[in-house]
């Protein structure tokens, strides 16, 4: 029901001041005093009323429709399906209530009965003349053909808080980790009643606030109510959330129209203290209007403190949508700005958390398995990614609604009313609190270095460089002293390239990432380096005949880590071949680069052709001719050995096939250089 902030408070009754219960009426008065608590709002006692009267008058259609039509309001979706499907088996064709199809289908589809939602659903969009709910139920058509094939997601665990003090059998809404992670904020009324709002009682009825703290054995305290200073009395206090250095409260207050059940204001507050104590609370300034604000959420964007928060104000994309606001000052913020087409939809995308360059929020507007689906995107520093759905587990085929994380992001919370919720009416009515848990996932990284022979060299000096965009960043330096390896702690989700150097060795290098783990993984890498020749006498040197379009490797040019930048060492190779260009004028000649197979094809065909290019460069700088070389990236289109795409190979093997090259294209056709200078490609 999205008149309580899009929530169901689904076990509330308001009774018609004018209405009395009747013990022994006639089954005409039932019809009547049913048909009035309906037109009321009161779907739970208008059910028990138009039950009773239906078991005489099983063809009053309309009456069967006014059962169904209740019994979906309060998310009773087992009955409402059952009583949609005798409604427009009774209609007899008719057509009368085919508009009625859509939430045939939607209840449907909350029971997880994809095929047959989707059955519903395309005669829906086949006979509508609703643009808009032609729309909905095609984005609902695709989200339950998704969900037949849907997998459970690894190393997650949900599971509801097992405190009857925590999880009332009416709904709880926005649990979220204070800074400390052993603290939960969370709203609720804390009944487990069905709640009658006629004005005849003083009982306070209203969304409170409450914090629980973790115990020595893991399980939630009893939760405490905080104090006026932010329950304010006469108010719904709810959608807390605290800031990540734990010194800000930010929540709403709402008031409610107690004879529609209408939210008649919404607005966003800020508390500042600390978990012992909060100050009272100020309306934030620049995000309230004439609209419903609401589920605010701290957090960041183009590098400034903003507030992210739900909003029904005008020129959104459908009911309630995503906004963000700039902080200016303590409760001082710019106009909101809508989160944009990306992120909102036709729908209601609602209950945002940010963390980590990620927003998490819930929306049935999206495809999804159920009513609202928690979805995440991921800021890329100018745009919003598509948003991606988190899966089964996190969602069910009902409502999952305030995902939050917390600090160290291995745990969270949700709201769910998925089957095994504590519920005062239906099974389905009302929202839980379910608790994440991630299989925390570690990397760790083990190196040793060898000779080209195997044998291991102690005392080698390693370096572990994080990469981002290609480029190098923090190094960790570490030395193996009386043994050849040393161990390293990962990061997750991060790019690296580790570097052994050894005096009296050429240095060797290994780039992996920890991209996308799913478990626990120790990376063990190996590098060989060779060792340099020791100083020998001058000596007549030895000459090797060139000829023409025979590839020669040149073995001394390396590069770092995705990059083209020429290494020293590379230089005594290109002033070699600087010194036949200007031996023979007339000669032109090409440069091949290749990788080996390691990474994306793409990836590897431009990173040769900078590499090749960047020799090109270092030539021409150095006084060649630009029309007299050609540089050609060959990617790993000329793997040497059996090392190809998909083939297990040490790197050894895939270092075979790493290299420069260079092919006399015109000019001489024979020409003569030192042996040890370059060697003829295997190619």
């Amino acid at each position: 029901m999205k008149n309580i902030l899009s929530l169901l408070i689904c076990c509330l009754a308001f009774l018609a001041a004018n209405a009395q219960p009747i013990n022994k009426s006639s089954t005409e008065q039932l019809r009547v005093f049913g048909t009035e608590l309906y037109e009321n709002g009161d779907y739970v006692n208008a059910i028990e009323k138009l039950k009773e009267y239906y078991k005489e008058e099983r063809d009053d259609i309309e009456v069967a429709y006014m059962i169904a039509d209740a019994s979906y309001k309060i998310k009773d979706y087992e009955y409402a399906a059952k009583r949609y499907a005798t409604l427009i088996k009774k209609d007899k064709g008719q057509g009368t209530y085919d508009k009625d199809m859509y939430n045939f289908g939607r209840a449907l589809k909350m029971l997880g009965k994809y095929e047959d939602a989707s059955i519903a659903f395309e005669k829906f969009i086949e006979f509508t003349e609703d643009k808009k709910l032609k729309e909905l139920a095609q984005i609902e058509l695709e989200g339950a053909q998704e969900a037949v094939d849907m997998l459970e997601t690894l190393g997650l665990t949900v599971q509801r808080l097992e405190s009857s003090e925590i999880n009332s059998k009416q709904s709880e809404y926005s649990p979220s980790y204070y800074s400390d992670g052993e603290t939960m904020y969370f709203a609720s009324f804390a009944e487990n009643k069905l709640i009658v709002l006629d004005g005849s009682n003083d009982e306070d009825y209203h969304l409170k606030i409450y914090k629980s703290k973790k115990g020595k054995k893991g399980k939630w305290e009893k939760p405490v109510a905080l104090e006026t200073e932010i329950n304010r009395e006469d108010f719904h206090t709810g959608n807390v959330k605290i800031s990540t250095d734990g010194q800000t409260m930010y929540f709403t207050r709402a008031e409610i129209d107690p004879s529609t059940n209408a939210v008649t204001s919404s607005k966003i507050y800020a508390s500042f203290g600390s978990d012992g104590t909060w100050s009272p609370a100020n309306e934030l300034q620049g995000i309230n209007g004439p609209f419903l604000a609401k589920h605010p959420a701290p957090g960041e964007l183009f590098g400034r403190e903003v507030l992210y928060f739900s909003s029904d104000q005008e020129g959104g994309y459908g009911g309630f949508d995503i906004y963000y606001a700039t902080k200016k000052g303590d409760n001082v913020y710019g106009d909101p700005v809508n989160l944009g087409p990306t992120v909102n939809t036709i729908g209601d995308d609602e209950t945002p958390f940010y963390k980590d360059g990620n927003l998490y929020f819930s929306s049935n507007g999206h495809p999804g398995m159920g009513g609202a689906d928690i979805f995440y995107a991921t800021w890329n520093g100018t745009k919003w990614s598509k948003p991606t759905n988190m899966g089964k587990g996190y969602n069910s085929p009902l409502d999952d609604l305030f995902f939050s994380l917390s600090p160290d992001g291995y745990s969270g919370f949700l709201t769910s009313n998925r089957v095994g919720t504590s519920s005062v009416e239906s099974s389905t009515c009302c929202n839980d609190i379910y608790e994440v848990l991630l299989t925390k996932v570690e990397a760790t990284l083990i190196t040793g270095a060898f000779t080209e022979d195997k044998k291991p060299i102690n005392g080698t000096d390693f370096q572990l460089i994080e990469m981002t965009n290609g480029k190098m960043g923090n190094t960790d330096l570490k030395n193996s002293e009386k043994s050849n390896k040393v161990n390293y702690a990962l990061e997750l989700d991060k790019a690296y390239m580790v570097i052994a150097n050894k005096e009296g060795y050429f240095p060797d290098s290994i780039e992996f990432n920890t991209v996308d783990l799913e478990e626990t993984t120790d990376f063990a890498k190996v590098l060989y380096l060779k060792k340099k020749p020791e100083p020998v006498k001058p000596k007549e040197p030895d000459f090797e005949t060139i000829t023409i379009n025979q590839p020669i490797e040149l073995k001394n040019i390396l590069f770092d880590f995705d990059d083209d930048k020429i290494l020293p060492e590379a230089e005594q190779d290109l002033q070699v071949i600087l010194g036949l260009m200007t031996k023979y004028p007339e000669m032109k000649i090409q440069l091949n680069s290749h990788t080996d197979s390691q990474g994306k094809d793409k990836y590897n065909q431009e990173l040769s052709q900078r590499r090749a290019s960047s020799t090109k460069r270092w030539l021409i700088k150095n006084g060649a001719d630009v029309s007299r070389i050609k540089a050609v990236g060959k990617g790993e289109t000329e793997i040497r050995n059996e090392c190809a795409n998909g083939v297990d190979c040490d790197d050894d093997q895939h270092r075979f096939n790493r290299r420069t090259e260079f092919v006399i294209l015109e000019g001489p056709t024979t020409i003569q250089v030192e042996k040890k200078q370059f060697k003829k490609s295997t190619n």
